[in-house]
């Protein structure tokens, strides 16, 4: 891992803190949330033998927080980028509100297109100056294989971001950048609280450090990388099954989860 300088978003909770204290010492920091009290104790615990350790609090649905991430990503420099903020909330889409649903979009889609397109000059032109790769990591879930009712917007916005993030690992094939979409599965964090759901009871549930040292050992090996080889086997089934019985089932699980 030789990266010099890397952005997170959604660094002050969950699987993005994860990745803060994941990523190698010589590896400078700017750490991304909304959350200023528990970012700057992140910075702080980061900040040992000398270490820079930035943050920048901003709220990513706001075009103007995300112009604010891309601002301090250039001014630090950053070679590796990790899409990490994501929002999410169960329910029926006519159930939920007009706003939660277009933040899900705003944050899950809206914030790693901008920010990856806002960087990416920056990024080839670093790794073909200093003769190195650059790294993105897009954090999707394995929600992202199929239609999640109950969850619909949420999974939409993670096929969305997969998709993108493939497309976009064979266009910058012959460049000096590795690509990553990261699908964790059910992972120990607060996303079940905040989404409005009760954690599963049946699901296997991985650590947020085990997502995020997966994620950086498969930058650069693999364009999607599945945590557990049981959400493997699942993304795998979703693909192949009939798109009807793949939904129904969601449905019914995600039942549980209320």
């Amino acid at each position: 891992m030789s990266y010099q300088s890397a952005l997170i978003t959604g660094a002050s909770s969950g699987i993005g803190r994860a990745f803060a204290r994941a990523l190698p010492r010589a590896t400078a920091l700017l750490l991304h949330g909304r959350d200023r009290d528990s970012l700057n104790a992140l910075a702080q615990e980061l900040a040992l033998n000398g270490r820079q350790v930035r943050t920048v609090v901003a709220d990513l649905t706001d075009p103007e927080g995300r112009h604010a991430v891309i601002g301090a990503a250039e001014m630090a420099r950053v070679d590796l980028v990790i899409n990490n903020a994501g929002i999410g909330q169960l329910g029926r889409v006519i159930d939920n509100s007009e706003l939660r649903e277009m933040e899900m979009v705003q944050v899950n889609v809206a914030a790693p297109v901008e920010i990856t397109r806002g960087l990416l000059p920056m990024l080839l032109r670093h790794a073909h100056e200093g003769a190195t790769r650059a790294g993105i990591i897009n954090v999707a879930s394995t929600a992202a294989f199929a239609p999640m009712p109950l969850f619909a917007t949420y999974a939409a916005t993670k096929t969305f971001l997969l998709n993108y993030t493939e497309a976009l690992a064979e266009e910058l094939a012959q460049e000096p950048i590795d690509i990553l979409a990261l699908c964790p599965g059910a992972t120990e964090t607060r996303f079940f609280e905040r989404a409005g759901a009760g954690k599963p009871s049946m699901t296997t549930m991985h650590s947020a450090e085990r997502v995020a040292q997966e994620g950086l050992r498969a930058l650069g090996q693999e364009r999607v990388h599945v945590v557990g080889p049981t959400n493997y086997l699942a993304s795998i089934a979703m693909r192949l099954l009939p798109r009807r019985f793949v939904t129904a089932a969601a449905e019914a699980t995600l039942q549980k989860w209320k």
